[in-house]
């Protein structure tokens, strides 16, 4: 069933069944390219969440004694349906948060290959047996940690709850996992590739509903033995402070703010093309954006003009129309936050190179911005802008850069640029960051870790550091019968 906007009814998945809230309240999505209100997302009751854990609880059970042969078949067929619905699931993605349609399908395309790594990777979760006393067998094992309480927010709505459901159900876990209100239908189409492919009912739920609420029921109750969030750092030391009062474990992907480190012997012109590429993509919303660009002074002034060609020639518009290069803002949460940061800035004394205001049209649109000029205790250089701000300031010297680089309390990404590889090896070991590309803005792989320092988080998603969050490590001293 779709509504006359070609979006799909939004329904919970609880237990192996497509349902409505208890109540029967919902809340609107909205098009963010139209402002207009396209369908309504189920929000879940007290009740809904206890099903949904009980059934978790079942379905961890299920999951840890099915044979890794079985596990493994289930979750191929699901990534083999993801990639046959990847262009549908992309433009349902594309109506309920903006990007660009080949963003969102290719969003989908990688979600199906990180499947099917995390779920090979997982047939290598091996144990080890440790020389001992004679007589005694001592052994390590790694098991399921069991029930997972998933959180992901509404800028990669498919890739973003596939990172943990993925990971949990290879290592053998069951998950409640509650996705964007403001992203709905894309978390449903994804799990809907799971239950088609013959996942046991119970072992995936979806739930939407008041965050606050549901954080706290899915935190509290015995049943959840791990807490997977990501989001702003704000909300993710919340919910960590909530799950260290009931002693579980919790992985954190939080915000950041990343550095870009241009040196004196970069590329100006090539390197701010790549750096404004990865600038804009998804329109900003990214939390491993390149979002602080400090370029040599000998450099600043071509790289930046470089940079502001970049801007200007990208077509700013809905995601579903042919040419589109960028996409309207998620919300309008997000317009306000970019243009507060612009107009602080601007009365701090800095310079709008390009952009700087909302497209006046309907929807969320704002134009990509770069800036110049940027006093330090402007709040862009310390706030992450999750939008299409650039601000670009000059430096001297290295030492000085990284320092800037390293003073706000995140440490998510960064990047750097220099021909030198021994300027490149003090990139790589005075940046503060989980996540570090050179001579390029790379984003994250299935087949490499990606998680923040300091702020930023703790734990790991992607590589095979990917499954330790979701695996327990037992140790087993086995002292034979005589």
């Amino acid at each position: 069933m779709t509504t006359d906007h070609g979006y799909p009814a939004i329904r919970m998945y609880i237990a192996g069944e497509w349902c409505q809230g208890g109540t029967g309240n919902t809340a609107p999505v909205i098009d963010p390219a139209t402002e207009e209100v396209i369908g309504e997302v189920p929000l879940a009751t007290g009740d809904d969440l206890d099903r949904a854990l009980d059934a978790a609880a079942r379905g961890a059970r299920i999951w840890r004694e099915t044979s890794i042969a079985r596990r493994t078949a289930v979750l191929h067929a699901a990534a083999d349906l993801i990639g046959e619905r990847a262009a549908e699931i992309g433009r349902i993605m594309t109506l309920e948060q903006g990007k660009p349609l080949a963003e969102s399908t290719g969003e989908a395309r990688r979600t199906a290959d990180t499947l099917r790594w995390h779920t090979d990777d997982a047939r290598r979760a091996y144990g080890r047996i440790i020389p001992s006393a004679p007589g005694t067998v001592l052994t390590v094992r790694r098991e399921p940690i069991g029930p997972v309480a998933a959180f992901t927010p509404w800028n990669f709505p498919v890739g973003g709850p596939n990172r943990k459901i993925s990971s949990a159900l290879a290592a053998g876990c069951s998950l409640v996992i509650k996705a964007s209100e403001e992203t709905p239908a894309t978390a449903a189409a994804l799990v809907a590739c799971y239950a088609d492919a013959g996942l046991p009912a119970g072992v995936l739920n979806l739930v939407f509903g008041e965050p606050a609420q549901v954080s706290a029921h899915l935190i509290a109750s015995p049943v959840t033995r791990l807490i997977a969030f990501t989001g702003s750092v704000p909300v993710g030391k919340l919910l960590a402070a909530e799950a260290g009062k009931v002693m579980k474990p919790s992985l954190m992907e939080l915000g950041g703010h990343a550095p870009v480190i241009v040196c004196e012997d970069a590329d100006p012109g090539r390197d701010a093309r790549r750096a404004a590429q990865a600038k804009f993509f998804n329109a900003g919303q990214v939390c491993t954006s390149p979002s602080r660009f400090l370029v040599h002074e000998s450099l600043v002034e071509e790289f930046t003009a470089e940079f502001v060609k970049a801007a200007e020639a990208l077509t700013v518009g809905d995601g579903l129309a042919q040419g589109t290069t960028m996409g309207p803002l998620a919300n309008e949460r997000r317009i306000e936050a970019v243009e507060r940061l612009t107009a602080d800035a601007v009365g701090r004394g800095a310079t709008v190179r390009t952009g700087g205001e909302r497209l006046d049209r309907p929807g969320y649109f704002y134009a990509p911005t770069v800036l110049t000029g940027v006093p330090a205790d402007a709040a862009l250089l310390s706030e992450e802008p999750f939008g299409p701000l650039a601000p670009i300031l000059p430096f001297t010297d290295l030492d000085e850069a990284l320092g800037i680089a390293n003073s706000l309390p995140y440490g998510l990404a960064a990047y750097g640029f220099t021909r030198s590889s021994a300027t490149a090896e003090k990139l790589s070991d005075g940046l503060e960051a989980g996540i570090l590309s050179l001579n390029h803005c790379g984003g994250s792989v299935h087949e490499a870790p990606s998680g923040g320092v300091k702020d930023s988080g703790y734990g790991r998603e992607g590589g095979p550091e990917a499954l330790d969050a979701y695996l327990i490590t037992k140790r087993v001293s086995h002292l034979l019968a005589d």
